[in-house]
């Protein structure tokens, strides 16, 4: 996928992302939603190159001043993300200073499927001053993406709702999503009534009077709804309740979710990143209410809504889990409810529907993982009683087993956890995650079942028997063989031996280990996968690596699969599963090591 050369704002709650606000005006160039059942995310915007922030956007504030336009970034204009998440800009116009805030509500009583624009506007000079605030915007596409954009093929419709709203939608019956935009007081509608053009333009307008010294305020509501009219009521329930209100919920449960280490800068890149994988690797159906894990919703990322076992538990659950336990916890409920029935099977849909075969001996071994994490986290060990945890854990224990060897306490894999075929069936990364995961099937399966389970400390023998290739002061670990004499030492980035120590499967300071990481290859500078570098925090570099990550630009400052040697980013983008582990990651590296302070 191509990297946006716009560098954009972005926020958004579990119902809509708004993934392209324009740092230059404002402008909303698109949004985008979960659906159910196209299994698919849907993005609606002003023109089919919004990534690139080309032509009319869906939504641009436009700024008349004694009825004259007046450009709101003519004279500069500052961003900041209050609370980290919320993008929120100041310019001067004039005597008048601007300020803007966008935000999707969320928390208590202000989760719901749409965002708030709000204005400010704040008169320094010596005259009153007549202001008009306006949304325009033009309904220019709308997609579907699973990993490819595909446009509707019926028509945009824009038409005024009751309440002084406008709609936008689809042609079609039934339609899969509708929009609907108010205002937060009487506003002029303008809706281009020629049929002609493909592009559907309208306006929204309020007039204010801003006394000298004085300051307004104004606030446009966006809703979305599988079809107009619950879009319709969602804007009438953002207006009962107020944009202050929301606002005032929203940020408050933003800052319940911020993490701390005592570092303040390693603070604003785990925050930074947790938001944004607490938002954008997590989405519920607008369809059906219910919360699904992806890889990313931005729609630069080549995965986009399709997901694996292993970064939905490894990378997205533990940055949740930090931040909201109660969330995390029914995210580990619904990712067995979905796709728990063939745990490790391949890549899927959101919705639990095979997208690619391939098993990953990691996908079985993560739902234990993950459930024990979650107990020793949050000491709340009935959810192995929860029914479809307590099938899934038994499934991952019989498909794990299958794969045992007849002689040598290891298993096989399909491919590796990036996805590519396993050079040899015997996995290091693969072995040591089943070793921890045995563990947790011996403490949590029932007592016949654990009797049988694979002792965990013969699995980590054999690991060391096995996968240790030369002897002396110049062993270290093959990644992959075939207990025949085949080794493999190129190591897969996703399923990297550096994370051995978080496994459990060797310690850290083990001069093993040590010598296999120095030997690990690195990129010749211009790409490389950056899940590496965040495996090197668990190692003897640790510290090294987090002083290059608070250097890196990332993506806009996010996790992205892909990135230069110094940090920026060169494919997928906007990586929220990894932004999730980043997140992590560095929280443990600060926390368990002292990496950082």
């Amino acid at each position: 996928m191509q990297i946006p050369s716009v560098p954009w704002q972005l926020t958004g709650n579990h119902w809509l992302t708004l993934p392209c606000i324009h740092p230059a005006d404002g402008a909303i160039h698109a949004l985008g939603v979960l659906h159910r059942g196209a299994r698919a995310a849907i993005e609606v915007a002003g023109s089919a190159d919004f990534v690139a922030g080309r032509d009319t956007p869906l939504l641009r504030p436009v700024l008349r001043v004694n009825g004259e336009i007046r450009t709101l970034a003519a004279e500069g204009i500052a961003w900041e993300r209050a609370v980290g998440w919320l993008p929120t800009f100041t310019c001067t116009v004039g005597s008048l200073l601007v300020r803007g805030t966008i935000f999707a509500p969320y928390g208590r009583d202000a989760d719901m499927a749409g965002a708030v624009y709000t204005f400010t506007v704040e008169n320094r000079g010596a005259q009153a001053v007549s202001v008009e605030v306006a949304l325009e915007g033009a309904l220019g596409h709308r997609q579907q993406r699973v990993r490819t954009p595909r446009p509707f093929d019926d028509a945009h419709v824009v038409s005024r709702g009751g309440d002084d709203t406008i709609l936008l939608e689809g042609s079609a019956i039934p339609g899969l999503v509708a929009v609907a935009i108010g205002a937060d007081g009487p506003a002029a509608i303008e809706v281009d009534e020629d049929h002609s053009d493909p592009v559907r333009r309208f306006a929204m307008r309020r007039e204010l009077t801003v006394a000298p010294g004085g300051a307004a305020q104004v606030a446009f509501y966006l809703a979305v709804g599988p079809e107009r009219d619950g879009a319709q009521a969602t804007v009438a329930v953002l207006r009962r309740r107020g944009w202050r209100a929301l606002l005032s919920a929203t940020r408050s449960a933003l800052t319940s979710l911020e993490q701390t280490t005592g570092n303040e800068g390693l603070d604003r890149l785990i925050n930074r990143n947790l938001l944004f994988a607490y938002f954008y690797a997590v989405g519920r159906g607008l369809d059906d209410a219910h919360y699904y894990l992806v890889r990313s919703r931005t729609p630069w990322h080549a995965m986009g809504c399709t997901v694996r076992d292993w970064e939905a538990l490894m990378w997205t659950l533990p940055a949740v889990q930090l931040a909201d336990s109660g969330l995390a916890r029914e995210l580990l409920v619904r990712a067995c409810e979905l796709h728990g029935y063939a745990p490790g099977q391949g890549v899927h849909y959101f919705d639990g529907t095979l997208f690619q075969p391939g098993f990953t001996l990691e996908g079985p071994a993560a739902f234990a993982i993950a459930t024990d994490r979650y107990i020793r986290d949050t000491e709340d060990d009935q959810i192995v009683e929860d029914p479809v945890v307590a099938d899934t854990l038994y499934l991952a224990s019989d498909d794990i087993i299958a794969r045992r060897d007849e002689r040598v306490p290891l298993f096989s894999t399909e491919v590796t956890p990036s996805g590519t075929p396993a050079p040899y069936p015997f996995t290091l990364h693969g072995n040591a995650a089943v070793a921890m995961a045995l563990d947790v099937f011996r403490r949590t399966l029932d007592e016949e079942a654990a009797a049988a389970v694979e002792d965990p400390e013969a699995v980590r023998g054999a690991i060391r028997r096995h996968f240790a290739v030369e002897r002396g002061e110049k062993a270290r670990l093959a990644t992959a063989v075939d207990l025949a004499g085949g080794a493999s030492l190129e190591d897969d980035p996703v399923g990297s031996l550096l994370w051995l120590p978080l496994y459990e499967a060797i310690d850290r300071e083990d001069s093993l280990y040590r010598r296999t990481v120095r030997a690990v290859g690195r990129s010749d500078g211009t790409e490389a996968p950056l899940v590496p570098q965040l495996a090197r925090l668990l190692g003897p570099e640790a510290q090294d690596v987090i002083a290059w990550l608070r250097r890196a630009a990332l993506d806009n400052g996010v996790a992205a699969e892909f990135v230069d040697a110094d940090g920026r980013v060169t494919r997928n983008g906007g990586d929220a599963s990894m932004a999730g582990l980043l997140a992590y990651t560095v929280w443990y590296a600060a926390h368990a090591h002292g990496v950082g302070n």
